[in-house]
C-alpha cells in the first residue's frame, strides 16, 4: 500500500527515545561480555505467521538510532500481506548494534502488525457489503497516531484522531445537556465550520430526534441487527450511520448487512493480538569476530 503515509516524526520520536533509554540503559551488558566489540554480521527480521506488515519505517529508525552505520534494507512494505517465514527487513553491521535494537524493533513491529492484521480480518469479513471498519480512541496512550496508522495499513478507516478534530456527543454529554435534541442543536450552533456532529443514540426514537436536530452522523451503540435495520430503514439516505458496541468477528458480517455505513470497533487497537516476528543472524562465523 504505497499510498500509506507514515505518521510524522513528532508522533513517534519521543516514544522511541523513551523506549531506547528504557531497554538499553547504560548498555547491553550481555553483548559486551560475550562478543568481540568489532564483530559484524548480517541479520534478517522475518514473520513467523501470516500477517499484514506494519511498522517497518519505525523498525528501521530504531536501528538507525542505535547505530547510523548499520545497513538496512526493507524486503516488503507496510500494508502488504505476507506468509510465515517471509523476510521483512535485512541488516548488516555491528553485532552489538543489531542486538541492542532487536527487542525494541520487534516490540514495535509485533504490535503494529498485530493491529493491522486484526483490522484486515474485520475488513475481509465485511467485504462486498459496503461498510467501513472504523477505529476509536481506545488506543495505547502515546501510540495514538501509530495505532491509527496500523488500522489504515490493515484496510480500516480512522475516526477522529482526538477530542480536537471531531464532535461526538456521548451519553454523558447528552445527559449533561438535557437530552439528545438539545445536545445536538447546541453542538450544531457552536461547531467550527466544516466539523461534523455525531451523536450516540440507543433507540430509534433518539435516532430520529438526533436527525431532526441536525446531526450529521449517528453512533448506534449496542444495537441488535434487527434494531440497526429498523433505524436504517427509518432514517434518510444522507444520514451516516455507525454501529458500535459488542462487535466481533462472529457477528460483524451480519451487522454490515443492516444498512449502516460504518462499524467502529475498539478492539482493533485495544485487543489486537501481537504477531510473531523474529530476528535471525545470518552469518554466525562473522558474528563470533
Amino acid at each position: 500500500m504505497s499510498d500509506l503515509q507514515f505518521p510524522p516524526e513528532s508522533a513517534w520520536r519521543p516514544l522511541l527515545e523513551i523506549a531506547l533509554a528504557e531497554d538499553i540503559g547504560t548498555g547491553d551488558v550481555t553483548s559486551r561480555v560475550s562478543l568481540s566489540p568489532d564483530a559484524t554480521s548480517t541479520a534478517r527480521i522475518e514473520s513467523r505467521q501470516p500477517m499484514v506488515v506494519c511498522g517497518l519505517p519505525l523498525v528501521a529508525e530504531v536501528f538507525r538510532s542505535v547505530d547510523p552505520s548499520l545497513e538496512i534494507q526493507l524486503e516488503t512494505e507496510d500494508g502488504k500481506s505476507v506468509t510465515a517465514d517471509a523476510p521483512l527487513l535485512r541488516l548488516r553491521g555491528c553485532v552489538h548494534s543489531i542486538m541492542a535494537g532487536e527487542r525494541l524493533a520487534l516490540n514495535f513491529l509485533g504490535r503494529l502488525a498485530g493491529v493491522a492484521t486484526y483490522t484486515r480480518q474485520y475488513v475481509d469479513a465485511v467485504a462486498g457489503n459496503g461498510a467501513a471498519i472504523v477505529d476509536t480512541r481506545k488506543t495505547l496512550p502515546g501510540w495514538r497516531l501509530l495505532d491509527k496508522y496500523a488500522v489504515l495499513a490493515g484496510g480500516g478507516t480512522n475516526h477522529r484522531i482526538g477530542l480536537f478534530d471531531g464532535i461526538l456527543l456521548k451519553d454523558n454529554h447528552i445527559a449533561a445537556a438535557g437530552g439528545v435534541g438539545l445536545a445536538v442543536k447546541r453542538a450544531k450552533q457552536n461547531a467550527p465550520d466544516g466539523m461534523f456532529v455525531q451523536c450516540e443514540v440507543e433507540s430509534l426514537e433518539h435516532a430520529l430526534e438526533a436527525y431532526e436536530a441536525g446531526a450529521d452522523m449517528l453512533l448506534l451503540d449496542n444495537q441488535t441487527p434487527d434494531q440497526l435495520r429498523a433505524i436504517a430503514a427509518a432514517c434518510p439516505d444522507g444520514l451516516v450511520l455507525e454501529a458500535s458496541g459488542g462487535i466481533t468477528l462472529d457477528n460483524v458480517r451480519e451487522i454490515s448487512t443492516t444498512g449502516v455505513q460504518r462499524i467502529s470497533i475498539g478492539a482493533l487497537t485495544h485487543s489486537a493480538p501481537v504477531v510473531d516476528v523474529a530476528l535471525e543472524m545470518e552469518t554466525e562465523g562473522e558474528a563470533r569476530g
